[in-house]
């Protein structure tokens, strides 16, 4: 199967995207055909053994549309800035022709209304213009002026008309023949008073000089233009984050050529280039470090304000902005394969793609015009039968047809996908198609993996507990003597918090590491253990003193955490427990989901008693322990075998398959690697609480579509009876096509607004999170959650640093307690009373460190 993009013009309504449409799928070979009334775009999926682009361009245009294949190599050689920029200037280019044909009609409309309708007014009219001798003059007045809106607008006619003839009607073949016969009854009802002018026959004058349908031609078109313009400049917005996002891209970059700094156009960046980067500067493209260091603000593309330091060896990503030091980065991704470039194409394919809930619709606007003409039709057969007058039944036709608005069913659902789908990108969710959006409101379970979703996949020291009379900082040190030769994740967690108190570690010598069971090694003369109970019982400990320790090491299991013993020369001393901390944000985030009606599952390979305790901990509906990596698809396909629609959230790599199977695969956390392929929807940042945006903004953008949907159809089968006269015997309400008209300009306008209320769309979840975090805290410690900054440390280059940091931090009076992060290099500092930034800031130079900002939590 091949997928090939294609440039489609003419398109107008929703009725020439579902006659495109049809004209691409009743091919031999083509499997799927999406047109995007908005882009003017089409994307068609075809076996290219039985069908090739050639056949889909004359098929399309066969039914009155211009079409063009997209140049792929064209568009990859000029980036997509370029493309974009060719779009925006044909979007501007539309939109400036709609107002000049507005203003211009305008200008003709205000007399032809003054001479058609003044004198009802009282306004005083040219003598000429008056009288009934004088009326087939006004008459032929208002016919020259008419005739004039209507060459302005000629697109309605041209394309209305061209579609008839390609039997593919669309809203302009409403229009049009609604105009045109308001416009052939007036010149009707001309000849007819110069006939009674020729003929003596003043009534016959008089009559039809009050039955001219100029005026309502012309406004027919003008308010229909008017209609056109408000839609087109609400589109335009439609598409604001996209703008926002493609604007990032940097327009030059700094590099080394032959071995001088020159300053070239960002898309003449080639793989393999030195870049030069300074303070203030955005990242030209992805790359890695070779020499200096930076601190770079990375919100473009995670949605984090707190900048990261990079050093040497680092990765930098296109369009993260250094807010501080100086370095040079080697080019690997430039131009269409940067992580930016992917976001965008990542935004603007989901935005151009579409949802099942718009199928409805598109069937309806398949055949809405062609039913909308019969009903014209038969409205005025019936009124005509029922012996009302031919200016009756004329006015009942041309209001059914000027009324009916295909155009509001076919941008129901486009333009919601296409505001939603920016509106998460601007909020590091980057969502790949409408269907994955769509579903996302109807998941009813979510499976959450463990390792690096709920908790950080970083562990940490929990507990230390001395057995032999040792304190807990020299059962420390010997744990991190004797761990240091390990490079098990556990190791580490022990080696890290020795540094981070300050604990420089006694050397060790004949270091042994038992695989799966330990560690020994030798440390001032002293063997000293590492390890699980096991372990130390193979080793020589007396099993009574492991029994006795027996009840602290299930207790600490119970917690969710692994115990870890040491011993000194046959003897217990100690245990140490570590643990993956749990994310800041996953216990408000979970019961945000159930919250929002959702069961969760967590899946992990740890034992049951650890799994156990941890669904405890965080209120988790089921968890499913000693699960396989392997065997994570198969427990999804087990949910979705009970009926449960399913969506898996994981790190994108190691749980691809079932991130797969699940009805919305949701990669956390994915950063630069945003190509993920198994992955629904992509979230930017290591965070819990974006599953739930993503949920929240889901259900919005169904909601607002079925609004729209709502308002289309409810509009249509309210407007279109009215319009034929069904209160006119009951009320003699009969609607005129000139309101009519402006009735269909509007609904097409509040259509689109109401659409756009998603770009000032908030998920309550990341509120709620705050203050569920907050609720959920010890109550000694919540008014210690009332006030928290953080503060960005330049220096820090070890835990010592990491634990000065920290303590010049905490002598701060109104401080209540920090916690410094060396990976990020930032301070969060917890207050109990109101502290200037001046004075965090203060304490952290007076350490020795240069603070580069403080910003509030």
């Amino acid at each position: 199967m091949k997928t090939e993009k294609f440039r489609v013009t003419g398109m107008t309504c929703a009725a020439c995207q579902a006659s495109v449409t049809r004209a691409a799928q009743k091919l031999d070979g083509v499997e799927k055909a999406d047109v995007n009334l908005i882009a003017g775009q089409m994307t068609v999926t075809y076996d290219d053994a039985l069908t090739d682009a050639e056949a889909i361009i004359r098929a399309v245009t066969a039914v009155g549309y211009g079409t063009a294949l997209l140049d792929g190599a064209q568009d990859k050689k000029n980036g997509f800035r370029s493309q974009w920029d060719g779009r925006q200037e044909q979007a501007r280019s539309e939109e400036k022709n709609l107002r000049r044909r507005l203003i211009t009609s305008l200008l003709l409309l205000i007399p032809l209304m003054y001479l058609a309708m003044g004198h009802m007014i009282g306004l005083p009219l040219p003598e000429i213009f008056t009288g009934t001798p004088n009326a087939p003059i006004a008459a032929f007045t208002q016919l020259l002026i008419t005739l004039a809106v209507v060459a302005v607008n000629r697109k309605f006619f041209s394309v209305g008309f061209r579609a008839m003839l390609h039997r593919s009607p669309n809203m302009d073949s409403l229009v049009s023949v609604g105009a045109a016969a308001s416009l052939i009854y007036g010149v009707f009802a001309l000849y007819r008073m110069m006939y009674g002018l020729g003929h003596g026959q003043t009534a016959v004058v008089e009559h039809y000089a009050h039955q001219l349908y100029f005026e309502s031609a012309a406004m027919i078109l003008t308010l229909v233009t008017v209609g056109k313009y408000l839609e087109a400049r609400s589109k335009s917005h439609t598409s604001d984050a996209l703008g926002k996002l493609v604007e990032l891209t940097p327009k030059t970059a700094a590099v080394i050529r032959n071995g001088v700094e020159v300053i070239i156009p960002a898309e003449e960046l080639e793989v393999g280039d030195i870049v030069v980067i300074r303070p203030g500067e955005s990242i030209p493209a992805d790359g890695e470090i070779i020499d200096g260091t930076g601190y770079l603000d990375q919100s473009a593309i995670t949605g984090e304000s707190v900048p990261v330091e990079k050093s040497t060896g680092d990765t930098v990503v296109c369009a993260t902005v250094n807010r501080n030091g100086s370095f040079r980065f080697r080019a690997a991704k430039v131009g269409d394969d940067t992580t930016l470039a992917q976001i965008i194409r990542l935004v603007d394919e989901a935005g151009s793609s579409k949802a099942p809930i718009a199928r409805l619709a598109d069937k309806v606007s398949g055949v809405f015009v062609p039913v909308v003409l019969g009903i014209a039709a038969i409205t005025a057969i019936v009124w005509l039968i029922l012996g009302q007058t031919a200016e009756f039944a004329l006015t009942c036709a041309v209001s059914v047809l000027v009324i009916s608005c295909p155009c509001a069913l076919g941008l129901a659902t486009p333009v919601a996908i296409m505001v939603s789908t920016g509106r998460a990108a601007e909020q590091g969710i980057l969502v790949k198609s409408a269907t994955a959006l769509e579903t996302l409101h109807k998941v009813d379970t979510i499976v959450l993996d463990k390792t690096g979703t709920i908790t950080t996949g970083h562990p940490s020291v929990t507990d230390i507990i001395p057995l032999s009379g040792q304190s807990s900082a020299e059962l420390l040190a010997q744990a991190a003597a004797v761990e240091t030769g390990s490079e098990h994740p556990l190791a580490e967690a022990v080696v890290e918090r020795a540094a981070a108190d300050g604990i420089t570690p006694a050397s060790a010598s004949s270091f042994e590491a038992v695989s799966g069971r330990g560690v020994r090694a030798a440390v001032d003369g002293r063997t000293i253990l590492g390890g699980g109970a096991a372990f130390m019982e193979e080793s020589g400990i007396d099993r009574s003193e492991l029994d006795g320790i027996s009840d602290t090491i299930q207790r600490l299991a119970s917690e969710g955490k692994t115990p870890l013993l040491f011993a000194e020369d046959e003897r217990l001393t100690g245990v140490i427990a570590v643990a993956d901390t749990i994310r800041s944000d996953s216990r408000a985030a979970i019961s945000r989901m159930k919250q929002l009606g959702v069961r969760v599952v967590m899946l992990t390979g740890d034992n049951r008693t650890t799994a156990e305790a941890i669904r405890r901990g965080l209120d988790i509906d089921e968890v499913i322990a000693e699960v396989m990596p392997a065997h994570k698809e198969q427990t999804v396909r087990q949910l979705q075998e009970k009926g449960s629609c399913v969506a898996m959230v994981g790190d994108g790599i190691n749980d691809a398959p079932a991130l797969t199977r699940a009805d919305v695969g949701i990669a956390i956390g994915a950063g630069t690697d945003i190509a993920v392929e198994s992955a629904d929807i992509v979230l930017m940042k290591n965070s819990l609480s974006d599953v739930t945006a993503a949920m929240e903004l889901s259900r919005a953008t169904i909601r607002n579509i079925r609004m729209n949907l709502f308002w289309a159809f409810f509009y249509n089968l309210l407007g279109i009876p009215v319009a034929a006269g069904a209160l006119w015997h009951a009320f003699g309400i009969m609607l005129n096509p000139m309101i009519g008209s402006a009735a269909m300009s509007l609904s097409s306008v509040c259509v689109v607004t109401n659409a756009l209320r998603l770009r000032f769309f908030k998920p309550r979840a990341n509120a709620e999170i705050v203050n569920d975090t907050a609720a959920n805290a010890p109550a000694e410690r919540k008014e210690d959650t009332a006030m928290k900054k953080i503060l960005t440390v330049d220096g820090m280059m070890c835990p010592r640093c990491q634990a000065h940091v920290q303590k010049a931090l905490e002598a701060v009076e109104g401080v209540a307690a920090v916690t410094v992060d060396l990976e990020a290099k930032t301070a969060e500092v917890t207050l109990s009373a109101d502290v200037a930034d001046e004075v965090l800031t203060a304490a952290v130079a007076e350490a020795g460190y240069t603070p580069l900002g403080c910003v509030n939590a």
